[in-house]
């Protein structure tokens, strides 16, 4: 029986806890016996300080964007000469992370966010722990609080990032072009079947909180709209019981979806989506050959996921929609253009660069592998 320890960060609805929960069920469809332990490092350590630290992180990012933009940028982002180090997190969090490596005895460790990486990393450096460590990337590109030298496996979402790696010295054999994971429940749909329908219909996401250009977005929509869409609210409660009250004939507002079942339907009734550029929702997307067009992001990761995926034109740019007096004839007038067609053009070429296998059971392999050497 082997045990994986996944390590996310954040309580908040991420899609770092996403992957972490797409990987268990994949993983426990190919062994039921398979212990998986799910810890969330801030909350084990702080307590009630990690719902502090949330409230914290989006107040500044929802009030002062372009301040909490350039930090970022300026610690993680930006290239620098020597490998950057986190010292203050190290004394805040390397003994208790320890201990629960301790604890849990993991066969594997995986990591969906950075700073559990990054501790684990310099871990392994001093020899504290020895245990198996898969970084699982949940962006579009890599920064500079990942772990590298000593985690020994890199699942990244898009060829771009294999060359980053390559770039800050992680041999290529550690490095697998898997995509960011997404849940076994999400499958590809038809896509002729789509194209057949008599109206069109769209979803608007505006991340699993509701931040953003969410609701100046939708005044852009007319009662005799063209296009029907679902709105999801996510756990945004007073605006979905606002949509609920306005009975606005093209709007259908919809709660927070955890299921994953739930959500492979909705995708399957629509003909595009609107969202911003979080890493599960693009995955997801691209997996299910859905039209992508973004008109908000949150300033840090998300506005690096949308100049990687628009270099690559997996999705399309429309943050200029305040220019138009109504979204649907311009989403609709690139439905109907040549861009449509080279966007699945281009979303089949990414597809032929990931891996064949899904992560799941690669990271099974993996383990396999570890367990032989042993």
């Amino acid at each position: 029986m082997n045990t994986v320890l996944f390590l996310p960060l954040l309580q908040i609805p991420s899609g770092h806890h996403q992957a972490a929960d797409a990987l268990k069920e994949d993983l426990l469809a190919i062994d039921p016996q398979w212990q998986c332990h799910k810890v969330e490092l801030l909350s084990s350590r702080l307590g009630k300080g990690e719902k502090f630290i949330s409230y914290v992180y989006l107040h500044w990012i929802r009030h002062f964007p372009k301040t909490y933009s350039t930090l970022y940028y300026q610690s993680v982002v930006r290239q620098k000469k020597a490998q950057p180090s986190f010292r203050y997190y190290e004394l805040l969090f390397s003994r208790h992370l320890k201990n629960i490596v301790k604890r849990i005895q993991p066969d594997l460790i995986v990591c969906t966010h950075a700073l559990p990486s990054y501790l684990l990393n310099r871990l392994k450096l001093s020899k504290e722990i020895t245990n198996p460590v898969v970084n699982v990337y949940t962006d579009y590109f890599v920064h500079d609080l990942w772990g590298m030298e000593a985690i020994d496996y890199h699942f990244v979402g898009h060829p771009y990032m294999k060359m980053q790696l390559l770039e800050k010295g992680v041999s290529e054999s550690r490095i697998f072009v898997t995509g960011i994971p997404i849940h076994p429940h999400i499958t590809i749909s038809n896509r002729k079947e789509r194209t057949e329908r008599p109206r069109y219909s769209g979803l608007i996401s505006g991340g699993s909180l509701g931040i953003g250009a969410f609701t100046k977005l939708l005044k852009k929509i007319s009662p005799d709209d063209p296009i029907d869409y679902y709105v999801l609210c996510g756990k945004n409660e007073q605006m979905y019981k606002q949509l609920q009250s306005e009975n606005h004939p093209r709007l259908i507002p919809l709660p927070y979806i955890s299921s994953r079942q739930e959500m492979n339907a909705l995708y399957d009734q629509v003909d595009f989506i609107l969202t911003k550029p979080g890493g599960v929702t693009i995955s997801e997307c691209l997996y299910k050959r859905l039209p992508i067009f973004i008109y908000d992001t949150l300033p840090g990761q998300e506005e690096m996921n949308f100049r990687i995926l628009k270099q690559f034109d997996l999705i399309f740019d429309f943050l200029n929609w305040k220019a138009f007096s109504n979204i649907s004839y311009k989403l609709l007038h690139i439905l109907h253009s040549p861009q449509i067609e080279h966007y699945f053009n281009q979303v089949e070429e990414y597809h032929r660069q990931l891996s064949p296998d899904r992560p799941a059971p690669l990271l099974y392999s993996k383990l396999a592998s570890f367990d032989n050497k042993g």
